[in-house]
């Protein structure tokens, strides 16, 4: 798997990869070993862990690093800028696959709200949501019916979940829905850190005659504790670079149609 620096959209060079390897193997190393192990200065470590860090690929402590918490997300701030631009190919890509007058859902996350804004120049769209920075936005353009789901509203990310949340959902049948996620395991598994959350995806999944998943290259392989459900109930996928080869084998296998949004 090709990991990139988030801040560039480039790939990794060899031993900032490396570095990501040894942390999530090991489940920490310290810029001296680092140094050692790498022949560099320890200016340079600092450099490459900053960047990885700034990436979502690591932790940062004092001399060292840390793998990503499996079970705590980034801060919703942090997401909002982390591979940015490679949201925003995915955005544009599958908004142009949405009709004018198309009914959908669109669930939690960064993504889903970078979806919503290149969906702004839609006519006549119908939008139930659970995310109330989309229902905002959406919320603005006349011709849109927006619906907004009940439930508990968590304040670090505007996301509603609950059991009403869930009730409110299954009264609708929409054309698509529109799904974000925080991690794919390696056999197709898809993963998110809030069990909560994890329901209501996969309400909107039962309750949507079309399925679409997007997240960016960063979510391969990323580790989260609460399982979703499995790539193979897409219809579609969208991502900004080729995915690993197990991961395309998987959705050839289940005839998910993959979007390369270089």
């Amino acid at each position: 798997m090709t990991l990139r620096d988030a801040r560039l959209d480039k790939p990794l060079n060899p031993r900032q990869t490396a570095i990501v390897r040894r942390v999530e193997k090991d489940g920490h190393a310290t810029i001296d070993d680092l140094v050692e192990d790498f022949g560099v200065t320890p200016q340079t470590i600092r450099r490459d862990l900053t960047l990885l860090e700034d990436s979502g690929f690591i932790v940062r402590f004092h001399g060292g690093a840390s793998p990503v918490n499996s079970t705590e997300n980034l801060p919703y701030f942090d997401r909002q800028i982390l591979n940015q631009s490679a949201k925003e190919r995915i955005a544009r890509t599958l908004a142009d696959q949405i009709p004018d007058h198309a009914s959908l859902f669109i669930n939690i996350g960064t993504t889903t709200e970078t979806i919503a804004h290149a969906l702004m120049h839609h006519k006549g769209l119908q939008i139930v949501t659970n995310n109330l920075h989309v229902a905002t936005l959406m919320s603005g353009k006349e011709d849109f019916r927006v619906i907004v789901a009940s439930g508990e509203v968590r304040a670090r990310d505007g996301g509603i979940v609950g059991e009403s949340t869930l009730d409110f959902i299954r009264q609708f049948k929409l054309d698509y829905g529109i799904i974000g996620i925080s991690g794919i395991d390696d056999d197709g598994s898809l993963l998110d850190y809030d069990y909560r959350e994890v329901r209501v995806a996969q309400t909107i999944i039962e309750h949507s005659r079309q399925v679409l998943l997007a997240a960016d290259h960063s979510k391969f392989g990323r580790q989260a504790m609460v399982r979703l459900g499995s790539i193979a109930q897409a219809d579609a996928f969208y991502t900004d670079s080729p995915p690993p080869k197990v991961f395309q084998d998987l959705l050839t296998e289940h005839q998910v149609r993959l979007f390369v949004c270089d």
